[in-house]
């Protein structure tokens, strides 16, 4: 054989070897509508041998709370407390995220419909902002969705890193064995979601020798937002210099104050600023005592992620005319607009007042 076709064949090989070794160190996410149903019922202990033995071959074991910060509507508690005696629906939120906040509705709905048949759900607040990992502003989030479900507290991250997690909301369904049989990454799907707690509910039911129906159809929450993806044509957009890639009228990524003037010409999806704005990693803060803000945008809804040391005062015109006035101070996520339809606007704000900390906007 020539030397030229051994060197190939050789170069061939490691091409092959290298896609085998990336390929098998990418994370897997398993689609419940098309794995295998390893859910039976069992006559006798020994027959969990060969349903433990296909999840064991199709699911990952659940992650133990790494280093929990705190624990909210709950004494202290472990994940492996649970395992083997409920089922539990882990989901990982933070509190000024409107995609968790309109999860929320669902979430408070299973557990009330669910947790007299064993299911416990469990939020794993992990904080976007650093404000996030304050335990009282957490309280009050909690208080105000209404969430009497256990939250624990992830102001490190360990429980997110133990998961691999990289996204707000995400559910993860753990069954009676501690396999994770479900997750759902978003919004949406909650039918398909609820359709699987059911009979994870209903194995737990056959294991443990229950008797106790478990409820069927779907819940309906009358406070949950509908939200039309197709329909948001905005990403969302920070005003740190950590993630300012949408600031228009500035140097992005640079922690200074800086002195801006919105031009004359704008673009669509873009963040452009008025006034004399103290750019931080998290967020920029007003230094002048009138500042503006105007972003044009395509989606329903506006919100803003923002905090002020004292109270400031936010007038917003939309498409040219005056809309409403909010104030602004508590750490948390505020409803600028409420639209009737999704389409193409024109937010401006005047910031009356310096030490405004702006976050970020996020649409609907």
């Amino acid at each position: 054989m020539k030397r030229k076709n051994i060197i190939l064949i050789i170069v061939l090989i490691g091409i092959v070897a290298t896609i085998l070794f990336i390929n098998a160190k990418k994370p897997v996410r398993i689609d419940s509508s098309t794995a295998p149903d390893v859910t039976v019922t069992p006559t006798s202990s020994n027959d969990r041998t060969a349903v433990l033995a296909k999840k064991a071959a199709h699911y990952s074991k659940a992650k133990e709370f790494i280093a929990p910060s705190g624990f909210i509507n709950t004494a202290p508690f472990k994940l492996s407390d649970l395992v083997g005696k409920k089922v539990v629906l882990i989901d990982f939120w933070t509190y000024s995220c409107i995609n968790c906040q309109r999860t929320i509705p669902y979430l408070n709905a299973w557990y009330q419909k669910y947790k007299d048949s064993g299911l416990v759900i469990v939020g794993v607040h992990t904080p976007e902002f650093d404000f996030e990992k304050d335990k009282s502003n957490v309280v009050a989030a909690v208080q105000k969705a209404g969430i009497q479900y256990p939250v624990v507290m992830d102001n490190n991250m360990g429980t997110w890193n133990a998961y691999s997690n990289q996204y707000w909301p995400h559910e993860y369904l753990i069954d009676i064995d501690g396999y994770v049989v479900h997750d759902h990454i978003g919004e949406g799907d909650y039918a398909a979601t609820e359709k699987v707690i059911q009979s994870a509910l209903q194995e737990r039911n056959t294991v443990l020798g229950l008797t106790a129906p478990i409820p069927t159809g779907t819940v309906d929450p009358s406070n949950a937002i509908a939200l039309n993806d197709n329909g948001v044509q905005s990403p969302e957009t920070y005003f740190g210099a950590e993630r300012n890639e949408y600031l228009g009228n500035g140097v992005q990524g640079k922690i200074e104050n800086q002195t801006l003037t919105i031009p004359s010409a704008t673009q669509n999806n873009t963040l452009y600023l008025d006034g004399t704005w103290n750019f931080q990693y998290q967020y920029a803060e007003t230094v002048s005592p009138i500042s503006h803000i105007q972003y044009s945008y395509n989606a329903k809804h506006v919100y803003m992620v923002a905090s002020a040391k004292s109270p400031v005062t936010l007038k917003l015109t939309l498409d040219g005319k005056p809309y409403k006035t909010i104030t602004v101070q508590a750490n948390q996520l505020y409803d600028l607009v409420d639209g009737s339809s999704y389409g193409a606007h024109i937010l401006q704000i005047e910031v009356d007042g310096a030490g405004l900390d702006a976050y970020t906007f996020t649409f609907g």
